[in-house]
């Protein structure tokens, strides 16, 4: 079953490095295991083992456009949010990649399921989408208007919540709970202060620790139970900063290549009290050093996480929809551009300007 869909539709092609082009390109159809979705909102991440050709696009959030003959749940017409994490529906705990982004690794199987079913993703005005990878959204709640019982978001707002279940497999992986403090360092980034949304949502109390004073305040000013540290760069220093605060059940740590070098692993390693848990999300690509007789003495759990699992986006959807983790200018987040296919240069161009935590950009197909 499918709207009317037009035989062609546009997209921006991926053809090799540094080669974005706009053209037009079939249309996809919805097979066995599939949807297509009509796109509203779409963001990307960069940096992974990208199919040549292809079209790029992680995330997005649109409306069903097409339903494959085993899809009984959705309906034409339904908003839905289409998240990237892929796993092999015959290997899912090894064969895993990000769908319109890439593989990050090198295991062959994700290789050849990236490149050969799921190469394009959603900087297209339509995408054949996994059903497994689709989300229904309550659109009333999130978009309706506060005469209506909803939160009044725009579709723009929305597609922030990638960054939120990233967040969100983290820290439930490390069994975070209500009333518990948590180190989130680094914490002004886009998913480095995700993360100090959902914890905040979940109940806890936050150490809030980073090298941008100025966006550490603004989230300080945004939500409750927030302490702030600047980082100076000396272990002993940042780490005597952090315990000022009093005892810390939990760490989670989103950092960016970029902080390849940073101490700030071993400070916050240091001020988790003992028996507590530690989650590792980041992509620091080189060995770091980590405080192992300390970690062995009290009792430390490190847990590393690549993603999240799937219940962890419905869960994240429905702490959006309950209103407790909330979005666009209550959340502290703004929308700083809204770019068309054909601009993807200056949504480029916006996003490497708009780095902290809260700015969004995007793609408007």
């Amino acid at each position: 079953m499918s709207s009317a869909l037009p035989p062609n539709c546009k997209a921006i092609v991926y053809s090799g490095p540094g080669k974005l082009t706009v053209q037009q390109v079939a249309t996809p159809t919805a097979v066995h295991g599939s949807i297509v979705v009509r796109v509203l909102v779409s963001k990307n991440i960069p940096g992974l083992t990208v199919p040549n050709p292809s079209i790029p696009g992680a995330r997005a959030i649109g409306r069903v456009a097409a339903l494959g003959p085993d899809s009984t749940a959705f309906e034409i017409g339904q908003l839905v949010f289409l998240e990237p994490f892929v796993r092999a529906r015959d290997n899912p705990n090894q064969s895993t990649f990000v769908w319109g982004a890439g593989v990050f690794g090198n295991d062959p199987a994700a290789i050849k399921l990236n490149q050969e079913v799921w190469n394009n993703g959603s900087w297209s005005e339509f995408v054949r989408a996994p059903l497994e990878n689709c989300h229904p959204l309550n659109e009333k709640v999130l978009l309706g208007s506060s005469a209506e019982g909803g939160f009044g978001y725009s579709i723009a707002e929305l597609i922030c919540l990638p960054r939120h279940v990233i967040a969100y497999g983290g820290l439930r992986g490390i069994g975070l709970t209500a009333g518990e403090t948590v180190i989130v360092a680094p914490a002004t980034g886009h998913y480095t202060g995700a993360a100090v949304d959902v914890a905040i949502a979940m109940g806890a109390r936050v150490i809030a620790v980073s090298r941008n004073l100025e966006v550490l305040q603004r989230i300080a000013s945004t939500h409750p139970r927030v302490d702030i540290v600047q980082l100076k760069g000396n272990v002993e220093e940042d780490l005597a900063s952090i315990k000022k605060f009093g005892p810390v059940d939990a760490y989670i740590d989103i950092s960016p290549i970029a902080a390849s070098d940073s101490t700030h692993v071993r400070s916050c390693i240091m001020a988790v009290k003992p028996y507590g848990r530690i989650s590792l999300m980041g992509v620091i690509l080189k060995d770091i050093s980590i405080p192992y007789i300390t970690a062995c003495l009290n009792n430390l759990t490190i847990r590393g996480q690549y993603m999240y699992e799937r219940e962890d986006v419905r869960g994240i959807i429905k702490l959006v929809e309950a209103g407790i983790l909330k979005l666009g200018k209550s959340g502290g987040h703004q929308v700083v551009g809204e770019f068309k296919l054909e601009e993807w240069q200056k949504a480029f161009e916006a996003a490497e300007q708009n780095t902290d935590a809260g700015k969004i950009v995007a793609l408007i197909p």
